[in-house]
């Protein structure tokens, strides 16, 4: 994470008049600043939450379908799986496949799976299939391979065959199998910065049958099956005996996510449009660059904030129970108080740090703290909120990017984009807005 991120220290602010006055005409700023002569208006608590959870993988997902194949089916000799996947240092991947003619054997890799980098940082590349063994999900008992009327090409249904309320383990049970080198091919390929595709290969002479199967990348741990212990009940019973991916798969969608973190960000109370921003256009120059790109709010915050008996600007810089500035993991928020009349409106914009120069925040004509009548704002608003590129640096993959705040060697280290602030719209998926942040205004 930049030095910028983790310090995120805000310096003394110049008045909002200063910069309204080249956005709003005097008359406005006048009525944006001044103090509340009549009794109208109202303090407001500002609450911007992550919402969202830590989540152990960070991708996963289903092997169905033979390359060159019309849709999902098993694997025949000479025919190969391919996947493909987003890492970084420290990755590691876990898979399975059925050993079709069995009872419940599969292909896997060992329990915490395969590094995807060495020490020095070196991707893993090529043929791994001496990492890969075939297990025993230790929870039907096994019949002789290629026979068994409870093996999955025999069995009248799934789930037949007599419950053996054993241990996953390496296979023992004193019938035959094929040397795993024999069977399958597994090779690991690196396609671009962070992206790695496997290919999983049936090179047997016609006797193995596998099926398909899940993957996972995850950190450490055991995401599919421990050694010596009892199946986990989440889905690898399905595809150890019935080659059916499907539970096991939807069991790691529920647990895999980017972790998302927000980082201390910029308010401002205006009249008219586009204080931070003018959606369509380029960055002004006044800090959202830094701000979207590195987490600094204070280039941004001194442009806009102020110093005056009831605040017009500023930044909100410490999450609600931290002992200083810092970023906001899941469970994290930062709140802030200010102070209004009928017809302000409120902009925000806090990073999305897993990025190059996404940030969250509202559109160019913010949120309204008072309605037609004059009744102070009070609610969730987090339809409100968007997350937009700032444009100024070319996106990563979310999470795994080199330039982005968290892996980046200092602020302003990635490709410029020369574009213009909009709303993301790119091959990513950042998840919906309403899963990662929560904004809320209650008038005090």
């Amino acid at each position: 994470m930049s030095a910028a991120l983790r310090r995120a220290v805000v310096p003394t602010a110049l008045t909002l008049t200063v910069l309204l006055s080249g956005v709003l005409g005097c008359e406005e700023v006048q009525d944006a600043v001044n103090p509340d002569p009549d009794g109208s208006g109202a303090a407001f608590r500002v609450r911007i939450e992550n919402v969202s959870s830590a989540q152990p993988f960070t991708g996963s997902g289903v092997f169905n379908t033979p390359v060159g194949a019309a849709g999902p089916g098993p694997l025949a000799a000479g025919e190969a799986y391919e996947f493909g996947f987003t890492a970084g240092p420290g990755s590691r991947v876990s898979f399975a496949t059925m050993f079709v003619q069995s009872n419940d054997l599969f292909y896997a890799p060992a329990e915490d799976g395969i590094a995807l980098y060495d020490a020095s940082g070196a991707p893993t590349v090529g043929d791994v299939t001496d990492l890969v063994m075939l297990w025993d999900a230790g929870v039907e008992v096994n019949e002789e391979p290629g026979v068994g009327a409870n093996q999955a090409p025999r069995q009248a249904g799934p789930n037949t065959g007599d419950a053996e309320g054993g241990q996953v383990q390496l296979v023992a049970d004193g019938f035959t199998y094929p040397a795993v080198a024999d069977a399958i091919a597994v090779t690991v390929s690196k396609t671009s910065d962070a992206d790695f595709s496997i290919r999983v290969a049936n090179v047997s002479d016609g006797s193995v049958l596998l099926a398909p199967g899940v993957w996972v990348v995850h950190a450490d741990g055991a995401p599919l099956f421990a050694a010596g212990s009892t199946d986990r009940g989440d889905g690898l019973e399905a595809l150890a005996e019935d080659g059916d991916p499907s539970g096991l798969g939807a069991a790691l969608a529920d647990d895999t996510g980017i972790a998302v973190i927000i980082a201390p960000g910029v308010w401002v109370l205006h009249t008219a449009d586009g204080p931070l921003f003018t959606d369509g256009a380029p960055d002004r120059g006044l800090g959202l660059e830094a701000l979207a790109e590195d987490g600094d709010p204070s280039a941004l915050a001194a442009a806009l904030g102020g110093a005056m008996a009831l605040p017009h600007g500023g930044a909100f810089t410490t999450p609600v129970g931290a002992a200083g500035p810092a970023p906001a993991g899941p469970g994290g928020a930062y709140e802030f108080v200010v102070a209004a009349v009928p017809g302000a409106r409120l902009s925000l914009a806090t990073m999305y740090v897993q990025s190059n120069d996404l940030f969250y925040g509202t559109d160019e004509r913010g949120i309204a703290l008072f309605d037609q009548d004059g009744v102070a704002l009070s609610g969730d608003v987090t339809s409100d909120i968007a997350l937009w590129d700032a444009g100024s640096e070319v996106n990563e993959a979310p999470g795994f990017g080199p330039n982005q705040a968290p892996r980046q060697a200092g602020p302003d280290t990635g490709a410029d984009e020369g574009g213009a602030v909009r709303m993301v719209a790119d091959a990513y998926d950042y998840g919906a807005v309403a899963e990662s942040i929560r904004v809320s205004i209650t008038a005090e």
